[in-house]
């Protein structure tokens, strides 16, 4: 484990999708977290069309981009590949892995999470910086 003493994990999330600041199935799925690994998570959301800033997107999509040029993507082994060879001259390394999952479509917030929300959100920006801390079980 690279952080064994770590006490808390800033997260930087764009403000769409899956992890948008309006959604509480994710704000419940991060809570779960937070219970499961024990140390608290802060998310900071980028707010809307402000995601070209995130360090993320310069630093590794644009070399991913050019590992994959010209290629016709015939499989997911395939895709895999290209993006594990991605590397810079300073260094950057990409390392790929996998997930078969299937997530559910179409999920609901367990009743009573809205009402008895354990989120805590910052005084600044409350709607795109909060706090998620382990609860005891």
């Amino acid at each position: 484990m690279y952080y064994a003493f770590a006490t808390s994990i800033l997260f930087l999330c764009d403000g769409g999708g899956s992890n948008s600041s309006n959604y509480y199935i994710f704000k419940e799925d991060l809570q779960k977290l937070a219970n499961e690994i024990g140390i608290e998570i802060r998310i900071a959301h980028y707010p809307p069309y402000t995601s070209k800033y995130n360090p993320i997107e310069h630093r590794l999509f644009p070399h991913v981009t050019r590992a994959c040029e010209g290629v016709i993507f015939k499989s997911i082994e395939l895709v895999k590949s290209l993006i594990e060879k991605t590397s810079t001259k300073t260094g950057l390394r990409v390392i790929v892995n996998l997930i078969d999952k299937v997530y559910d479509k179409g999920r609901q917030v367990m009743d009573g999470f809205k009402e008895n929300l354990p989120i805590i959100f910052d005084e600044y920006l409350p709607k795109w910086n909060y706090r998620a801390i382990p609860q005891n079980a």
